[in-house]
This record gives C-alpha cells, sequence and structure tokens, in this order.
C-alpha cells in the first residue's frame, strides 16, 4: 500500500570492504525482495476485496468479514505491510535522512488515506474508514523514525509494549471518537477498515528489529537469485507501484461487480444452507450443543427472510437500528431451539 521504501528512496550501505559494483548489486537485491514481498501482500489484498465485494452483493455466503479464517488472511496482509513499513525504515536510513523525498511521500500517503475517509464515508457513512491501513501508515512511518537508531533492546520492548497495550491499558478513558484510533476504547469501532495504533504498530517495530538483525547481507537474499522471473517481475512491478493498485483497485471490482449485480441478480436464498451452516459452526464455537446451534441458525435464516432482513444480513448491509432487531430475533429462536 504504501511506497515508503521504494526503489529509489533506499540505498543501504554495502558491506564492509565490498566492491562498487557489488554494492549496487546487493541494494538491486535487497529492493526486488523488497518490492516482491510487497507485491504479494497488495495480491492477496485484491483477492480479499473482490472477496468482500462478492459477499457484499450476495455472490457468496462466505463471510469475509467475521469468518475467523478470513479475519486472520485478513490481518495477515495487514501485518505484512505493516512489517514493510518498518523494514523500509531502516533500509531508507542507511545513507542518510532524506527529509524531502520522505516528507513528499508521507504527503502523498496521508492525502490518500484522507481520500478514502471521504470516499468510504459518501458510500458507507455508517461504516466509513477513519483510521485504515494507510492513515496507521502515515503515523506509523513518523512515530517509527525515533526508534530506527535507537537500542535495539528498546525497540523490541516497545513493539511487546504495542501488542500489549490493548489488553493492559483499554479503558473507558479512550472510548470517546477523538481517542478511538488509539485501539485502547472498550468497544470496536464499525468501519470497512480499521487498523488502530495498539497493536498494529508492534508490527511496524517488530520489521524495524528484524531488518537490524538481519542487516540485509547478500546471504540473507540468496532465495531471492532462486525466484522464477516469471514470477518475480509482477510481483516487483506491483510493490512498486502498490500504493496506486491499493487505491485503484477496491473502485474497480466494486464497480465490476455492481454491474454485474445489474445484469444478473444474485439469487440470495439459494445462500440460506450456506448460512445455516457458518452460523452453526460459529455457535458451536461458543461451546453451545450442536443441536441447539442448528435448530436456532434455522430458525434465524426463516425469521430474517419473514422480517424482511435477510438481504441485508447477506450483504453486510444492515443499519444500526437492524442490528438490535437482528439480536432480538437471535435470542428468540435461541429460546425456542432450547425448549
Amino acid at each position: 500500500m504504501t511506497e515508503q521504501g521504494g526503489r529509489n528512496d533506499t540505498r543501504p550501505l554495502a558491506a564492509p570492504g565490498a566492491s562498487a559494483e557489488s554494492a549496487s548489486a546487493n541494494t538491486g537485491a535487497r529492493l526486488h525482495l523488497i518490492d516482491a514481498a510487497r507485491g504479494i501482500a497488495i495480491a492477496a489484498m485484491v483477492v480479499y476485496h473482490f472477496s468482500w465485494d462478492l459477499r457484499h452483493f450476495g455472490y457468496i455466503a462466505a463471510d469475509v468479514t467475521h469468518d475467523p479464517g478470513w479475519r486472520l488472511f485478513a490481518r495477515s496482509i495487514a501485518g505484512s505491510f505493516l512489517f514493510i513499513v518498518g523494514v523500509s525504515l531502516v533500509l531508507a536510513s542507511r545513507s542518510g535522512f532524506r527529509a524531502g523525498r520522505y516528507l513528499r511521500r508521507l504527503a502523498l500517503i496521508a492525502a490518500s488515506a484522507a481520500a478514502i475517509t471521504i470516499v468510504t464515508y459518501l458510500v458507507f457513512p455508517d461504516s466509513y474508514v477513519f483510521f485504515g491501513i494507510l492513515h496507521h501508515i502515515a503515523v506509523a512511518s513518523v512515530l517509527g523514525l525515533a526508534f530506527v537508531n535507537a537500542p535495539i533492546w528498546l525497540v523490541a520492548a516497545a513493539a511487546v509494549a504495542s501488542f500489549l497495550a490493548p489488553a493492559y491499558l483499554a479503558g473507558p478513558a479512550f472510548d470517546p471518537p477523538a481517542m478511538v484510533w488509539l485501539g485502547l476504547a472498550t468497544y470496536i469501532p464499525r468501519s470497512n477498515d480499521f487498523v488502530p495504533l495498539f497493536p498494529w504498530f508492534g508490527v511496524v517495530l517488530a520489521g524495524i528489529v528484524a531488518a537490524r538483525l538481519a542487516r540485509w547481507l547478500p546471504k540473507g537474499l540468496a532465495a531471492v537469485a532462486g525466484l522464477s522471473p516469471r514470477i518475480a517481475t509482477p510481483l516487483v512491478w506491483a510493490g512498486r507501484h502498490s500504493l496506486v493498485i491499493y487505491l485503484l483497485h477496491q473502485p474497480i471490482l466494486f464497480g465490476l461487480v455492481f454491474l454485474a449485480a445489474q445484469v444478473a441478480p444474485p439469487d440470495l436464498a439459494r445462500l440460506e444452507p450456506s448460512y445455516v451452516e457458518a452460523c452453526t459452526s460459529a455457535c458451536i464455537r461458543s461451546e453451545v450443543d450442536a443441536e441447539i446451534c442448528r435448530r436456532t441458525c434455522t430458525c434465524l435464516a426463516d425469521r430474517l427472510q419473514v422480517e424482511g432482513l435477510w438481504d441485508a444480513v447477506m450483504r453486510q448491509t444492515l443499519k444500526r437500528e437492524q442490528e438490535a432487531h437482528y439480536v432480538a430475533l437471535s435470542s428468540q429462536c435461541r429460546i425456542t431451539a432450547e425448549r
């Protein structure tokens, strides 16, 4: 998502005693590795967002937002980008801090984050993105500078503290809207992409620690030489243009699926078996009897269709007032199932 650490702004120093030619080769290998890693992350994000679009319009029943497997996939993607931000900050500092280039790139990321907020507010006013991955990258790119040259033990300690902060520091004092972005509130805000400062800043710090420990020596890049050019070339290209791809891919995919829905509307009723199955699995994970779970979910699927909420549930577009009704129906079905 971010171009931080791109081809032209990271020129790490060569290993002591290396020639200028080998230094250039090592630098290129390092940059190809970072670009390829970022390219893999952006490709995974395209897959996730396309799946979200298909679910939003009712073409698939997979709960892309709440299913544990999908949540793990989404978090892995976000973590990959943030880890790379930390690595890129270290690489960019090896040849001295370039304030002009850094500020221009930071301004581009911040402006892109603001654009995401405005667009999502217009399209999804109840769940717009107020502090997503780009917002976090912008803030982390500033805060991370304080740790690039700090004692490595201090960076590692700060990473651990960041990971633990939500568990030990969260409280009502952080519930006001102006504080929610810290990730220390007692609730999770409605948003289509929420990547709070804590614990996610810990991933950026982990990237800084990893880059400083590894030193990105040529031995650590041996795998790059064995990477097929047919695979590496598109990944490197995607990594170098990750911010543009991030900004454009979702509007394009969303628009294409929207057009498809106008031409061939999905039959949402056919998703009932998949919904009941997913609902039952989630219920069982909360240690409720399997048969009670199945009866509850079957009842809920029927009631949702009678109450006119089925389409909104399948497309994950329930309004706040509808969510309360959904919870009430779920409770009623649970009581009925336990009789």
